[in-house]
C-alpha cells in the first residue's frame, strides 16, 4: 500500500480545456508539468507562445543529441564498449560485433538488456541457444554467461540495470495480455546448436563487477548444462510483437508504452501506430517538463514524428527541468493532420536520477541541437 498522500485535487483557473491534450483554447500551446514522470499528479497550462520558443539557451541544462553511429567501431567484447550515458542505476553502451566471440562474458553488476539495432545471429547462454534479429530485446539476468555468433554485422544498445533487475510493467485495467502477451516471451532452447558447442576447448569467461574485469579460464566450455528448471530465465521479444495502446481521441503519454521496468528507470518502446483522428485531439506529443526524470531516446528506424533531421542510430538526452516537445515543423504537420500514422521505432528510457555524459569523440554530440526548437525564418 502506498504511503504517499499527494496534495492533489482538481482545480481550474482562466481559459482552459476540459480534457487534457484535447480541444485546447484557440491559438494556445499546452504544457504539462507533473510528478514522477507521467505517473503522478499533473497540471496542464495553456500558453500564448510555444513553451520551447526561446531566443537563447545557455548552461548545463541544455538538451543533447548524439550520433551514436560514430561510436560503433567493431570489437570482440561488450566490455570494450565504453558507456556513453550512465548513473548509479543505469549504463548505456553501443556495441558492434562482426565475428564470433571467442570467449564468454558475465555481468555481475546487474541485469543486461540487449536491444538489437542491426544484424542477426545466434546467442548462447546458460539456458541454451537463442537466434536473434534486428528489433529484438533480450533480457539477460545478472550473472548470465553468454556470447554471440553474428551472421551479419551486429550493432546493439546495451542497457545495464546496475545493481537492479528488469520486470514487466503493471498493466492495470488493460489486463495482463495488453501491449504484449507474456506468452510471446521467447526463451533459449537446449537444441542441437547448443549441444554442438559443448566442447572440451579451453574457454575464458570475462566477468565484470563494479566496472572491473576478471578472467576465469576453464579447460572446457562452461555452457555445458543438460537441462534446467525454474522461473528465472533469459527472454526475448521483438518490437514487432508489441501492440501499442492507442486512442483516436486522446494522445497517450509515453508511460502507456512501457515495456520494461528497472530500478529507478523505465524502458518504453515507440512503435508504428495510427495517429489520433479526433479533430480536437493533439496529433503530436504535448509540451512537457522533465520535472522528476531525465529522458533518453534511441532512434532505431523510421521517421520520428516529433523530431526533424534524425536518422537511425542517433540518441537524445533531455535533462530534468528542461521543457520540451515537438519541433516547430513537426508541430505544424501535426496541426494539419498531414500524417495518418507513425512509422517510427524508438527506445525511450526515463531515469529518475541525473544521467552523466561520458567523454565522447568529437562530432558524436550534435552541439546545435538546442537551437532546433527555434522558429525558422
Amino acid at each position: 500500500m502506498s504511503t504517499k498522500k499527494w496534495i492533489s485535487f482538481p482545480k481550474a483557473e482562466g481559459e482552459h480545456s476540459r480534457q487534457a491534450h484535447a480541444d485546447l483554447p484557440s491559438a494556445t500551446y499546452e504544457r504539462e508539468m507533473g510528478k514522477e514522470g507521467f505517473f503522478g499528479p499533473s497540471v496542464q497550462f495553456h500558453h500564448r507562445h510555444p513553451p520551447t520558443g526561446w531566443a537563447s539557451f545557455e548552461g548545463e541544462l541544455k538538451p543533447h543529441a548524439f550520433d551514436l553511429n560514430l561510436l560503433a567501431s567493431a570489437s570482440a567484447s561488450p566490455w570494450t564498449a565504453a558507456p556513453f550515458l550512465h548513473n548509479g542505476d543505469l549504463q548505456l553502451r553501443l556495441w558492434r560485433c562482426e565475428r564470433k566471440m571467442d570467449h564468454l562474458v558475465r555481468n555481475s553488476d546487474g541485469d543486461e538488456l540487449l536491444f538489437i539495432h542491426e544484424g542477426e545471429g545466434d546467442l548462447f547462454c546458460d539456458w541454451g541457444h537463442l537466434a536473434y534479429r534486428d528489433g529484438d530485446y533480450i533480457v539477460l539476468p545478472r550473472g548470465t554467461m553468454w556470447r554471440i555468433e553474428p551472421k551479419a554485422s551486429t550493432m546493439m544498445l546495451l542497457l545495464e540495470a546496475t545493481e537492479g533487475s528488469y520486470q514487466l510493467p503493471e498493466k492495470g485495467l488493460l489486463g495482463p495480455q495488453a501491449i504484449f502477451d507474456p506468452a510471446l516471451l521467447d526463451t533459449p532452447r537446449m537444441d542441437h546448436d547448443f549441444r554442438a558447442q559443448q566442447t572440451d576447448t579451453s574457454t575464458r569467461v570475462v566477468v565484470k563487477r563494479r566496472g572491473k574485469l576478471a578472467t576465469i579460464t576453464f579447460p572446457y566450455n562452461p555452457l555445458d548444462a543438460i537441462g534446467w528448471h525454474g522461473d528465472l530465465v533469459a527472454v526475448r521479444i521483438n518490437w514487432r510483437d508489441i501492440r501499442p495502446v492507442t486512442s483516436h481521441r486522446y494522445h497517450l503519454p509515453p508511460s502507456a508504452h512501457t515495456t520494461f521496468v528497472g530500478k529507478n528507470f523505465v524502458v518504453c518502446t515507440f512503435c508504428p501506430r495510427p495517429i489520433e483522428t479526433d479533430p480536437g485531439a493533439l496529433k503530436v506529443p504535448f509540451f512537457h517538463n522533465n520535472d522528476d526524470y531525465d529522458e533518453i531516446i534511441f532512434y532505431h528506424r523510421g521517421q520520428f514524428f516529433s523530431r526533424d533531421n534524425f536518422r537511425p542510430g542517433m540518441a537524445t538526452l533531455h535533462p530534468c527541468g528542461f521543457t520540451h516537445g515537438p519541433h516547430p515543423k513537426a508541430f505544424e504537420i501535426g496541426a494539419k493532420h498531414a500524417r495518418k500514422e507513425t512509422d517510427e521505432v524508438a527506445v525511450m528510457i526515463d531515469a529518475r536520477y541525473p544521467v552523466e555524459i561520458a567523454p565522447l569523440p568529437a562530432g558524436v554530440e550534435q552541439l546545435d541541437y538546442v537551437n532546433s526548437w527555434k522558429p525558422k525564418g
